[in-house]
């Protein structure tokens, strides 16, 4: 019978496949008491499954490259820690041999214990954990139902995903297996696992639990993620404007390749700076071939990870010369070290732990307490701008004293180098990232320290709501069509305006055609995204009239809903 479902899109586009429902937290594992002489077996039986989880995670972490070695590496990390956690493994196998459970149901046991723990904590961060402990021991779940000679047959060829929350890891497995699309009822468009679905390109959509109830096993289904809709067991109709939209789905692609050299004007004629987000050599170099007319954020985070010690810094030099020369004379904005107490121990560096590290000692705070570190990696991004242009990124920034103290360093840094008989650019710009509301409000009195701002949407969110983005309970709430967002983001563009200082955009909504004109009728005109972003975003571009925009921007300041934002934003 057919039907016609609605939600959101995390991951736009098309897709039809056979239906694989998958709850891995609600199955119904049955209670099964072993025999005296079973125990020994079923704890065999559970290490093995247990083991074979950890060979899974540490194949998918060897076969990362390039952005995806950042982007889920850290989930792969912290799911292998958990597995190494001796507290997990001889907590179920105490209930396998004082309760003589089945692992299956000692798993059940486990989780829902330590769910119970998790949900009881004060913390939120902490609270939001607890999908972690349910992905680990889902895993592991997966492993002693396939057995040791069983193949996994979930996520397979030509289905469409049918789950709760799928966490970042396994998309690329889902992927890479040739499931055509992913159906979750919890988190957000703009959560961890979206960004790397549409990196990705696979379809992703949050639909509601009870609409996502009615889809039946094996059932065929047509996913629009762009119409956000969802047609259960299609009817001829369906098929055919599936496959009209596929073939202009395809003369979409055709015509944005032919963007790959086209100047990013709108149509009136108004020039718009699209810049390229970037960590590795591969990304700099698609961002070039696709025009991008410079890196407005390279992460220099993947060089510090899975490490015993940080690199030294010719390893760092070497890293972003080579961003530069792949620039070819265009700028390129090297974001100096953003890792919290949550990931410091993968870079090799001792940090204390923190209870809430998105809010510890983390960005520009991190820089400065530890000076050693810092100095090395400053150096290196001096020595860099002698092979091209190179602008400095702070973040993290909060208050004026953290740029003028990071303004000090770099010129005494700068000093040593040319005394050392190192080439170093006259000038380098040094920025500010604005992610935290703080420094939104306190700009104008401290602008005065920066040569140019950039604004990280995805933390400035995240900090103004009060909503971990990834945290599926909460993900619907993290959304930039909010009044708060909307009006911080102007005040931001009305600070640098006054100032004379120049201002880019980076973060997922700078990445999302659906936000473009949005952003420029509040007056941004440079944007930096992820590469695969660019010829779309300079289509939209190309096809808006920024007077007419700009005449909008009252209203959006009005606006005192996100259904009044939506509203508004459709009609662009």
């Amino acid at each position: 019978m057919r039907l016609v479902l609605s939600g959101i899109a995390a991951s736009r586009g098309l897709a039809l496949g056979r239906a694989r429902i998958r709850e891995a937290h609600r199955l119904e594992i049955e209670e099964r008491i072993l025999a005296a002489d079973e125990v020994d077996a079923e704890i065999a039986r559970l290490h093995q499954a247990i083991a074979a989880t950890r060979a899974e995670l540490a194949r998918l972490r060897e076969q990362l490259q390039g952005a995806l070695a950042q982007e889920i590496g850290e989930f792969l990390d912290l799911h292998a820690l958990l597995l190494d956690d001796p507290d997990l493994a001889t907590g179920l196998v105490e209930l396998i041999r004082t309760g003589r459970y089945a692992a299956n149901y000692a798993l059940k046991l486990q989780r829902d214990r330590l769910a119970a723990v998790f949900d009881t904590m004060d913390d939120p961060y902490l609270r939001s954990r607890r999908e972690d402990i349910d992905h680990v021991i889902g895993r592991v779940q997966a492993a002693l139902l396939r057995g040791p000679e069983s193949s996994d047959v979930i996520g397979l060829a030509g289905e469409v995903l049918v789950t709760d929350t799928v966490a970042p890891a396994e998309l690329v497995q889902l992927s890479e297996r040739g499931v055509v699309a992913v159906l979750v009822s919890q988190g957000s468009p703009l959560s961890h696992s979206a960004i790397l679905a549409r990196s990705l390109g696979l379809p992703m959509m949050i639909v509601p639990a009870d609409a996502l109830a009615t889809i039946p096993d094996a059932a065929a289904v047509m996913v629009d993620a762009g119409r956000g809709e969802i047609i259960v067991e299609p009817g001829a109709n369906d098929l055919v404007d599936l496959r009209e939209r596929e073939f202009a789905q395809v003369r979409e692609q055709r015509t944005l390749a032919r963007l790959h050299t086209a100047p990013t004007r709108t149509s009136d004629d108004t020039e718009i700076r699209l810049q390229a987000n970037a960590e590795s050599r591969e990304d700099v170099t698609r961002a070039f071939r696709l025009g991008a007319s410079g890196i407005g954020l390279y992460r220099t985070e993947f060089l510090f990870l899975q490490r015993r010690e940080p690199p030294d810094e010719d390893e760092q030099l070497a890293a972003y010369r080579d961003a530069v020369l792949g620039m070819s004379g265009r700028p390129v904005t090297l974001r100096t070290l953003d890792l919290g107490a949550d990931k410091a121990d993968l870079a090799g560096i001792a940090l204390a732990r923190e209870p809430n590290p998105a809010m510890g000692l983390r960005g520009v705070r991190l820089a400065l307490a530890r000076p050693a570190l810092f100095r090395i990696q400053l150096r290196a991004m001096l020595r860099a701008s002698g092979y091209g242009p190179v602008r400095i990124l702070v973040p993290m920034v909060t208050q004026r004293e953290e740029m003028l103290a990071v303004r000090a360093l770099a010129n005494q840094y700068e000093q040593e180098l040319r005394a050392e008989g190192h080439h170093v650019a006259d000038n380098i710009l040094l920025g500010a990232m604005i992610e935290i509301p703080a420094a939104a409000l306190v700009l104008p009195s401290m602008i005065d320290t920066m040569d140019f701002v950039s604004i990280g949407t995805n933390d400035l969110i995240q900090y103004l709501l009060a909503v971990d983005r990834g945290n599926d309970a909460i993900g619907a709430l993290f959304s930039p069509l909010h009044p708060a967002v909307i009006r911080v983001l102007h005040e931001i563009v009305v600070a640098c305006g006054d100032a004379g200082k120049p201002l880019s955009i980076c973060g997922e909504i700078a990445s999302d055609p659906h936000f473009t004109q949005l952003l420029l009728a509040l007056g941004l005109t440079d944007f930096s995204m992820h590469p695969a972003a660019l010829l779309e975003v300079r289509a939209r571009i190309r096809q808006s009239d920024l007077r007419t925009l700009r005449r909008r921007r009252t209203a959006l300041l009005r606006a005192q809903d996100r259904a009044a934002l939506e509203r508004i934003v459709n009609r662009f």
